[in-house]
């Protein structure tokens, strides 16, 4: 899956809107305006308030999330990656969290060993993951994930159809990993979300 959306526009524009760069960049608008505030994202405003952003920006910095070099973390932005292979979840992920309008970066992997590789190029506040998965699991994933200590601040959630039983039987999960049943619980998935962006928040007013 690429990065690169196409605009719905002519590809010689110079700028483009904030939804047109949230489409762009896989995230929600309250991202891009704080990108834009962080000056991760050139913009202006035109006479009627409307922000538009230099498209150039915008591919820059996805040349450098797609060539492994690491983007600067925007400050305030919680980023979210989500393993899950059913195409149908993935895209209801995506547009819920849409919906919500907050400062979240949201990427979206098919299984474990995608999910290592993402991880691995760039690290997420959050992991939310399915644990059956093709080819490496969940249980794997987060196994290796949870073995390695410079990733011992990243939280994750697992979202699964398997009950507590055969979570058991399959050798079970670390006790830091908060797990919830399906359908996807997105009402307490937004506060978990709103409760770290807070935690953000309050870091960067100490830190100032």
């Amino acid at each position: 899956m690429s990065d690169l959306h196409a605009l719905p526009s002519k590809p010689e524009r110079e700028y483009c809107s904030t939804s047109e760069a949230a489409q762009m960049l896989g995230v929600s608008l309250g991202t891009v305006q704080q990108m834009v505030e962080n000056g991760l994202l050139e913009a202006w405003k035109t006479a009627g308030g409307h922000r538009r952003i230099r498209i150039g920006s915008v591919e820059d910095y996805l040349r450098r999330r797609s060539s492994g070099v690491a983007a600067p973390h925007p400050v305030g932005v919680l980023r979210i990656l989500v393993a899950e292979d059913d195409r149908i979840l993935q895209r209801l992920y995506a547009h819920t969290f849409e919906t919500w309008n907050l400062p979240i970066e949201v990427r979206l992997v098919e299984s474990g060993f995608d999910g290592l590789l993402e991880i691995g190029r760039q690290q997420p506040d959050l992991l939310i993951s399915d644990l059956v998965m093709p080819g490496l699991d969940g249980f794997a994933m987060i196994s290796k994930l949870r073995s390695d200590p410079k990733l011992e601040d990243m939280d994750i959630i697992v979202v699964t159809g398997l009950s507590p039983e055969d979570i058991a039987e399959r050798g079970g999960l670390p006790d830091d990993v908060t797990t919830y049943g399906k359908p996807v619980p997105f009402k307490e998935l937004k506060g978990y979300i709103q409760a770290r962006l807070a935690q953000f928040q309050r870091r960067g007013r100490a830190a100032s």
